[in-house]
């Protein structure tokens, strides 16, 4: 069996003298009246008062002589008696203490006393809703799950855990609802998660692009959510959620491309309302997308298709313009695009003010000096707002980047030109895929009883099945024709 960096499997002398070199490894030698022992642990990783309330006090008696009788004494739980160094490795870097009864001698005894330092339950800043719950996810792996478990009180809902990263070694859980998750789609999440090949796991954006099942693709192929109250809901569905310790979101899976554009406030309204919201959205992406490059290919190849009154608009707009319509909207598009980079990088309030005042500045003092017509200026700025209407943010920078193609055909082959890149866009989406599910369902392969929740959401009595999609062993989620009995009990 080999070691890190190539050598053999080390004894405990080498295993304490590399940990030795660490200024916060302690090691000490202590006796009671019937043995002698030694202490070692890694101090910035175990919790102290742990330690010196509820394991010293029993160390220190004369009430054992021997490891398992200390581990009888001690009340802790999951204390291991073992003579095997990995484990001891492994274990001192989780933040246990290490008991031996000589300094190099096996087997040890190894206590938990884990420190577990991790910010408090917080609003969502990422997702924000004005109704619902406020709760979003932390970086702490054990809470996250705690919120889970909360919302999911049924002894189906299942925890697999696994170690990703040669060197970080990162927990990472899966999250499935038994009975109800198809077993090929978890057998495959877990799968992924196993082959992946990297030193260094931070988060769980790095778990998302290793697997994926298009690498180059610029759609994210899973949902990424900070919210627990909407994991909750998709693993009931039938889906599998993805946390990683040390990241605040989690990552669910399989997923459509219609589900990147439903907010999880559209169930706390009626549905008539949630309807008319995720359309807007919708509405407001495809808008975002194209309108730019539709105002440059009219301009460029088909003034006959522009009004004689908007025309006369347009030509007055763009007299004092020196530059062709392609150059004028990239002036104007990577302009915002400067000033979303520096908002976004600056502190808080530095960054609102940057926004403000240089999207202010920039507009006024561009058109002034003739560099763009206030029209584009107007389309532009209405194109940016509208794609900050996704609710998901990965997908929010998709949908930004979308629009140069489609800028650059315009300015080559006109409203063709447009055509012809949405038909590569729309390509490319028919083979997409998620955990090898189609991407774009339900509107292709096209499934009518998923397309309740798709671009429209119909009442909660009408959603009596879970996403045909997903293949789940238990389809529905309860008795619809039970769920159509509004009568009250006095009737």
């Amino acid at each position: 069996m080999t070691y890190e960096g190539g050598d053999e499997k080390p004894t405990l002398v080498q295993l304490i003298a590399r940990f030795r070199t660490s200024s916060d490894f302690v090691q000490y030698e202590a006796d009671t009246d019937k043995v002698k022992y030694w202490v070692s642990y890694i101090r910035t990783l175990v919790d102290l008062k742990t330690f010196e309330q509820s394991i010293l006090p029993i160390v220190k008696s004369d009430k054992w002589d021997k490891l398992e009788d200390l581990k009888k004494s001690i009340p802790v739980e999951n204390i291991i008696i073992t003579i095997d160094t990995d484990v001891i490795k492994e274990k001192l870097l989780a933040g246990y203490i290490v008991i031996s009864l000589s300094e190099y001698g096996l087997p040890s005894a190894l206590i938990k006393a884990t420190i577990n330092k991790a910010r408090d339950v917080s609003l969502p800043e990422v997702e924000f809703s004005v109704v619902g719950p406020k709760e979003a996810f932390v970086e702490s792996l054990e809470s996250n799950i705690n919120l889970i478990r909360k919302r999911i009180t049924n002894e189906k809902l299942r925890v697999y855990e696994l170690n990703v990263g040669d060197l970080s070694k990162t927990k990472v859980a899966v999250l499935y609802v038994d009975d109800v998750c198809d077993e090929q789609n978890v057998h495959t999440m877990i799968q992924r998660i196993r082959d992946i090949k990297f030193d260094q796991i931070s988060d769980s954006s790095f778990i998302t692009q290793m697997i994926s099942d298009n690498h180059n693709s610029p759609f994210p192929q899973l949902l990424d959510t900070e919210r627990p109250d909407r994991v909750s809901s998709i693993l009931a569905e039938g889906k599998i959620g993805v946390m990683v310790d040390g990241s605040p979101h989690v990552l669910i899976g399989p997923t459509t491309l219609v589900e990147f554009f439903s907010a999880f406030d559209d169930y706390f309204y009626n549905w008539i309302n949630a309807s008319f919201f995720r359309l807007i959205r919708l509405f407001a992406v495809a808008f975002s997308i194209l309108v730019t490059p539709i105002y440059v290919a009219t301009l460029t190849y088909h003034y006959e298709l522009i009004p004689n009154d908007l025309l006369n608009t347009l030509i007055s707009s763009r007299r004092e313009v020196p530059l062709p319509p392609i150059l004028e909207a990239l002036f104007l598009e990577l302009t915002i695009e400067l000033l979303r980079e520096a908002g976004a990088r600056l502190p808080t309030k530095v960054g609102q003010t940057i926004g403000i005042v240089g999207g202010i500045v920039i507009g006024t003092a561009s058109v002034e000096a003739g560099l763009t017509s206030n029209i584009l200026l107007i389309i532009v700025a209405l194109s940016a707002l509208a794609s900050f209407t996704t609710p998901i943010y990965a997908m929010g920078n998709t949908i930004r980047m979308l629009r140069f193609p489609f800028l650059f055909f315009a300015e080559w082959l006109g409203l063709l030109g447009i055509v012809l890149c949405f038909c590569f866009l729309m390509t490319h989406l028919l083979r997409l895929t998620s955990l090898g599910r189609p991407f774009l369902e339900p509107i292709y392969p096209p499934r009518t009883i998923d397309m309740k929740d798709a671009l429209i959401r119909l009442p909660f009595s009408l959603m009596s099945k879970r996403p045909q999609q997903l293949r789940t062993e238990k389809p529905k989620r309860f008795s619809a024709k039970n769920a159509r009995k509004n009568k009250d009990i006095d009737e």
